[in-house]
């Protein structure tokens, strides 16, 4: 009997294995694939009538069908679909260690510079779609996935797995889902709907999957009593191959080892020799409480400063910290810690030459609410996933390209950083709940900003890479004519009809099948046949038949070559006819030049050329000679000595250079910031665009080598903002114990 589709078969590479999984990962395999089963079921049934809906609001007969075709296939496609992504987590069970999900982070960068090569937009539109969908769950379920991870590492010791190789990551989880969406024969309009469905389930169901996932491993044994997982490295190499922008708000991903609050506050204490004491010894107490609702008075007045105006945290304290009877008052020495690391981590992001002013200030206005959720969570400096954190490493990620408008130019970043931090100080007392809404809100704003300007990116790279190989189809077809025609003698007719029809023939057969193709070496042969046709070099006595054989399979192949590209026919009938006439004379002066000794011409050539070998060699001597004497070396040369030694370092450094880099350039006292969005091998053209996604500068690789070398371009480090700031907290305290 045939097995039934609904069955799926978790231990059928099982024998292909090196080793067998270890009994606490078979039962993982077994009780994931369960859970996934119910996700996907909910999704099939939430998506046909999602469908249904969109098909039911459609305004016009064609997206209607649209939709309808989708939930027809979804329908047909529902069980197969399931065994497809049930298989494919199944095999990175299996294949542990050995397994790579196809799609993830980096997907944008897979264009093969080499062929030139381009994704379709379509293509490139679900690759958006399924990147930012893997970002969103390891920024949403980060804690319990790295716990996961460190469980399944520990089990398999001998094997070290990447975080995408986890089998229950969202590379694997996503990756699934894609392949078994690729094979959906449905308009990419309601693919995309598809892939938002999924994106929605997930984002709901798969907290379920990991936490059951955990308890599994725990009471099975594997590391019970682990409450918080170590970041490993295999953290920072992730994050440092994705390209900018993908990882937004992904703090628990940072390499920096995380601090606990106890440990941090010893380190202030340790830094000043316990000196670390509330501001005013002797004043009124003041109790967590107290002290919160006294910031929340101020919380709203704080926003509203003037764009770009930014007051430091202790000056917006001095009214909270002093008694209605000018009597201080006398805070905790918990709170004291707190207020102290609190102020320490906004005067490093209000001092952070990555933002630009009006950013500082509007980022800046969040230091009380940040305070106030500091005092009542200890857990904020050393939880890399707390949603005030991950929101403020969003605002600061988005406005690294950010530069001002034109007044009365619309700005919607800066719109809506203004309603997300308008919200955070007129609703906030003790609701983080507030910050996780406002941060999902923002990141989908970020998701469509990001997805437009990638679109726009990839439509830039499309135009320059289609630039780039007209210009090497155009170099290397003159090149070959060139070549051809050196030391030849070519009448005026023929030599149009190489360098213009001709000409254009040759780049299209590059463009077309490349200059490794047979077309091309037939084209080669014909160009070489051509030339020699009209201008016969070396002449013996054959010739003359040689060339009444000949001619006539040349002019055929040269007529049809330019019927291939359209040539006008009129013009390759005039061609010809020139090409004719040449022929003509050609066997005219066959007829009357006298014999030649073809010998005897080549070595007196050969001596020619060799006399005239010496008489350079001899200059030369002359030359260096008059140096060796007189011991001076030209300016030039000194000058062009340090250059090129400076050069091999800046050559690094733009080899170096990634795309999705911030630079700051200068430009007749100008600071412009931008990204480098495409490196066009073949020409090694930097194409560099701004926030906007529009072109604002492209480099030569020397150039940009100079460029850095001379200052003009700086690098902009697009790090989580947070992270780098609570870092750099800890290296100073530790630098002033040491000291």
């Amino acid at each position: 009997m045939a097995q039934d589709i609904n069955v799926v078969n978790f231990s059928a590479r099982q024998p292909s294995q090196r080793f067998l999984l270890p009994n606490s990962l078979v039962g993982l395999r077994d009780v994931s694939g369960q859970s996934l089963r119910t996700i996907l079921a909910n999704f099939f049934d939430r998506s046909d009538d999602a469908l249904f809906e969109l098909a039911d609001r459609a305004g016009t007969n064609t997206d209607q069908n649209t939709f309808f075709d989708a939930m027809r296939e979804l329908r047909l496609r529902r069980k197969s679909m399931v065994v497809s992504v049930l298989q494919y987590v199944s095999q990175a069970f299996n294949d542990i260690g050995r397994f790579h999900p196809e799609y993830g982070s980096g997907a944008l960068d897979d264009v093969d510079q080499d062929s030139l090569s381009l994704l379709d937009h379509s293509q490139l539109e679900q690759q958006v779609a399924v990147d930012n969908l893997i970002n969103k769950l390891r920024s949403h379920y980060s804690e319990q996935i790295r716990l996961l991870t460190t469980r399944v590492n520990h089990l398999i010791p001998e094997t070290r797995l990447s975080d995408s190789q986890m089998p229950l990551s969202p590379e694997v989880i996503c990756g699934g889902v894609a392949e078994a969406c690729s094979d959906l024969d449905i308009d990419i309009r309601a693919k995309l709907v598809v892939l938002k469905l999924f994106d929605r389930l997930l984002e709901d169901s798969l907290g379920g999957l990991y936490e059951q996932a955990n308890r599994k491993l725990a009471d099975d044994g594997v590391m019970p009593d682990l409450k918080r997982a170590p970041v490993g490295p295999g953290k920072a190499s992730r994050s440092a191959k994705k390209p900018s922008g993908f990882d937004a708000g992904a703090g628990e991903d940072s390499s920096m080892p995380q601090a606990t609050f106890s440990e941090l506050s010893a380190l202030l204490h340790q830094s000043d020799g316990g000196a670390s004491q509330s501001s005013f010894a002797d004043g009124v107490e003041l109790d967590t409480s107290r002290l919160m609702a006294r910031l929340s008075k101020i919380q709203v007045a704080s926003g509203r400063l003037g764009a770009g105006r930014v007051i430091a945290l202790n000056d917006l304290l001095k009214p909270v910290l002093r008694a209605d009877t000018e009597t201080p008052f006398n805070v905790g020495q918990v709170d004291n810690d707190v207020i102290n690391l609190v102020s320490m981590l906004f005067d490093f992001i209000l001092e952070d030459r990555q933002l630009h002013p009006v950013m500082k200030s509007l980022i800046g206005r969040l230091q009380i609410p940040v305070l106030k959720v500091a005092l009542s969570d200890r857990n904020f400096f050393n939880r890399g996933g707390h949603p005030v954190r991950k929101l403020l490493n969003e605002l600061a990620l988005s406005a690294i390209g950010w530069s001002e408008k034109r007044e009365g130019q619309k700005d919607p970043l800066r719109d809506k950083i203004e309603q997300v931090v308008g919200r955070i100080l007129n609703e906030f007392t003790n609701n983080v709940e507030l910050f996780e809404e406002l941060l999902k809100d923002f990141s989908h704003f970020m998701d469509l900003d990001r997805r437009r300007r990638e679109l726009i990116e990839q439509r830039l790279k499309d135009a320059e890479e289609g630039r780039a190989r007209q210009e090497y189809a155009s170099t290397a077809s003159n090149g070959l004519i060139e070549e051809v025609i050196v030391r030849r003698e070519i009448p005026e007719p023929v030599l149009k009809l190489l360098r213009e029809p001709w000409a254009k023939y040759l780049q299209w057969v590059i463009l077309r099948e490349g200059d490794e193709s047979q077309r091309w070496d037939d084209a080669r042969k014909l160009t070489e046949r051509l030339v020699w046709s009209v201008d016969p070099k070396p002449v013996t006595d054959d010739t003359r038949s040689e060339l009444l054989r000949a001619i006539p399979s040349i002019v055929d192949d040269l007529r049809r070559a330019l019927q291939e590209i359209s040539w006008d026919p009129f013009a390759t009938d005039s061609a010809i006819h020139d090409l004719e006439l040449a022929h003509v004379d050609v066997f005219q002066k066959l007829v009357t030049a006298p014999p030649r000794d073809e010998t005897l011409v080549a070595e007196v050539e050969s001596e020619t050329e060799t006399e005239t070998d010496v008489a350079a060699a001899a200059i030369e001597d002359v030359s260096v000679g008059a140096v060796a004497e007189n011991e001076v070396v030209p300016a030039e040369t000194a000058e062009d000595v340090a250059p090129a030694a400076v050069a091999g370092e800046w050559l690094g450094r733009a080899d170096s250079l990634r795309v999705g880099s911030w630079i700051e350039m200068t430009r007749d006292e100008t600071r412009i910031r931008c990204k480098l969005a495409a490196f066009i091998k073949a020409t090694g053209k930097y194409i560099f665009v701004n926030r906007s996604g529009a072109k604002v500068a492209e480099y030569q690789r020397e150039e940009l080598a100079a460029a850095m070398a001379e200052g003009e371009i700086g690098m902009l480090d697009d790090g989580l903002i947070f992270d780098r700031a609570l870092e750099s907290i800890i290296d100073n305290l530790r630098s002033n114990r040491r000291d």
